[in-house]
This record gives structure tokens, sequence and C-alpha cells, in this order.
């Protein structure tokens, strides 16, 4: 009886040893879980995907085991990033500090971009095209190579360094950098390009544009600064002349400031000069055209005085019609929408459609020889015209097939 006693008040005992650790266990899992991570010094992952790629397997789901056994080479799927540390910082809350790598500029290759860090080591390739980044023209390596150095020049890699580096302090990356033959530096805001010309006095030239900048706005040119230099401080804009067209033009008010839809002049009263003119009105305005069969001028009749079919009166979608084309006028400056000369006389060849050979010519009543001919074969030899028939829904019927 006492063995057996004995027996059973030890695997009580034990029993309540393992309840006690499981307890325990449970009591120390639950009072040391993670609820909160924080993400530090990452601009390149979300705090999820590195949370998922760093805090692998159930232990890094307590605070205590966390920074002990997280996944070390997770820093292997992510190119930007040099290296990484977990750290508790309560018994809820863990910390994750990344350090990412120093990449400087980007340059295209093939179809994608290629991102590089200030010692010019290929960091990674992406389709997309990071805006954060200075990107670079006028760098061509002949290969590359995944964490090998690129075949940049050691003088473009040290100025691609240095303009990074400016960019970065005052958050101005421009659209892109290119350099020329010469290794002259241009970049590009929007419509002004600021040309820094060789690598000298960039810090200078940079906090001059990016003060002179704001008051571009909404202008197109070039911002000279290579001359800029420790004696001179010379800055020029050279503006863009633009066109004016009937589409940009301001006009249409009179010296009284009214809006008569042609005055010369815009609404703060500034002399623009007249509305110019467009294709269409030039056409409108030498269509040879407007007579009726009878000779009558009727104003949209749709021959010439001589009674030469010309069409309708010129639309806008006859003229876009014409493409690249600008013929339509003939020699004495008239439009009939076929002539071989432009506006100006110039002679530009006929229509990109027509064929020398095409032997078809335009009656007085719009239709053409050709189409005579085959009405007189109609009237003369049905046969001969049934077989003709035949043999050009034939021709047309192998075309199809090609």
């Amino acid at each position: 009886m006492n063995t057996s006693s004995n027996i059973n008040t030890r695997k009580l005992l034990m029993g309540s040893v393992a309840i006690i650790i499981l307890a325990a266990v449970i009591f120390f899992f639950a009072f040391f879980q993670v609820k909160t991570v924080e993400v530090m010094g990452s601009e390149h992952y979300s705090e999820d995907e590195l949370k998922e790629a760093i805090l692998k397997g159930p232990l890094t789901s307590n605070t205590i085991f966390a920074p002990r056994f997280y996944s070390k080479n997770a820093a292997e799927k992510f190119p930007y990033i040099e290296n990484f540390s977990v750290k508790r910082s309560d018994r809820h809350k863990l910390i994750i500090s990344v350090k990412e790598k120093s990449v400087v500029g980007c340059i295209p290759y093939l179809d994608s971009y290629i991102y590089f860090d200030n010692n010019g080591y290929f960091v990674e390739g992406s389709k997309i095209r990071d805006t954060k980044v200075a990107f670079f023209d006028g760098i061509q390596p002949s290969k590359i190579v995944m964490k090998e150095k690129l075949p940049i020049k050691g003088a473009v890699l040290n100025t691609a360094v240095a303009l990074s580096t400016i960019f970065a302090k005052n958050d101005k990356v421009p659209d892109h950098i290119s350099f020329d033959d010469n290794y002259e530096i241009s970049l590009m805001y929007g419509d002004v390009t600021v040309q820094l010309g060789k690598d000298e006095y960039l810090e200078d030239k940079m906090t001059r544009a990016i003060a002179i900048l704001p008051q571009l706005e909404g202008q197109k040119g070039i911002l000279h600064m290579e001359n800029i230099s420790r004696n001179s401080k010379m800055v020029t804009f050279e503006a863009e002349e633009e066109e004016i067209t009937a589409e940009n033009w301001n006009g249409g008010y009179d010296e009284n400031g009214d809006y008569t839809g042609d005055g010369e002049y815009d609404e703060s009263g500034n002399y623009v000069g007249p509305k110019p003119v467009t294709a269409l009105d030039t056409a409108i305005e030498n269509w040879v055209g407007g007579y009726d069969e009878e000779g009558d001028y009727t104003g949209s009749g749709e021959y010439d005085a001589d009674l030469n079919y010309v069409g309708p009166a010129p639309t806008q979608e006859l003229l876009d019609s014409f493409g690249d084309w600008t013929g339509g006028y003939n020699e004495a400056g008239g439009f009939d929408g076929v002539g071989e000369y432009d506006a100006e006389g110039n002679y530009v060849g006929a229509k990109p459609e027509d064929t020398e050979d095409n032997s078809a010519t335009d009656n007085e009543d719009g239709s053409s020889q050709e189409e005579d001919s085959e009405e007189e074969s109609t009237e003369n030899t049905g046969e001969d015209s049934y077989e003709d028939g035949y043999s050009e829904e034939e021709s047309d019927y192998y075309e199809g097939e090609e």
C-alpha cells in the first residue's frame, strides 16, 4: 500500500509541476507577446513586407526571443537594405532598425532603370523609376552585373555623387540630368533647362538655381549658370519664344477693353496683334469653287468659274485628311483641294495617295473617264462586260486570300 501510495503521490506531484510549467510558459508568452512593431529607417519598403520577411517563426512573436531568433538573412531579399537589427522596446513592442544603402542615382539600361550607390555599385534594377532618385542621361554602360561596380568613369561618378548630395539637402531632384560629349551638365526642371556647365562650383550654382527656379514657374527656356565662378556670379535666363497661333492667341479685345472677337488687344489692354489666320481660313478665302453646273455663282456650288469640278467648300476634316501634305492650291493660288502648290505658292507635289499612273480624270459632272469607259463597254458587249466583271471579282477574292 505504501508503494502504491508513493507512486500516486509522485504522479500527482509531476502532474502539478507540469501544469505549473505550462502555466508559466503560457504566462511568459502572453506577458511578453509582440503587439506592436515599429520599423525605422526604411524609405523603399513597407512595414508589412519587412515584418513578414524578418519576423518569421513562432518564437518571433515573443519580445524576449524575437531579437535572438529573427531571420538574419532577410536583407538578401531587399536590394536597398544594407543591414538591420531587431530590439525590444518594452514587453509588447519591437523596433526594427533598417540601414538602407546610399543610392545616389539611376541610369537607363535597355527597358529598365539601374540604381547605383555612391561607390558606383549596381544596387537594383526596376521597370519603375523612383522620382526621389536622380536620373542621369548620357551614361551608357556596355554591361551591367548585379552587385558589381558599373563601368562609369570616375569623374562622372564623382559628379553624380556630388549632385545627389546637393539634391538631398535641398529636396530639388530634377526630372533628369544629362551629360554632353564634353561632360557638361544640364538639369531639366519641367520646361526649364538649367545649364551648369563643367563640374565646378556646383554647390554655388545649385544654391542660386534653387533660389531662381520658383520665379520661372510657368515659363520655358534655359537658365545659364555656366559662367558662375569665384569671380563671376552672372546668371541669365534665355526664354523660349512661343509661336503665336490661332489656338493660343489671347487677343479679341478692342482698345476700350470690349471683347469683339477680332480686336488686337488682350483683356489687360496689351497689344497682341491680329488673330493668326488658320489653314482653314486661308483655304476658304482662296477656294475657287462656288458655281453650280450651269455656271451660276451660288457660293456653295462645287464648280469653279470655268466649270471645272472642284468639290465642296474646304472643311477642317478635309484639311486633316491631307496629313502632312500642305498642298491643295493651284498655280494661281486658288484652293481646289488637289493642286500641287501650298498657300504660299511653293510646289509640294501631288497628294501622297495620288499615283502618277492614275489615268482616270474627272469630267464636268464629277464622274471619271474610266467610269464612262466601263459604261460604254457594258452597252456594247454584254458578254465582255460579264467576263471583265467576273475577272475583277476573282482578283479581289485572291487578294483577300493573301
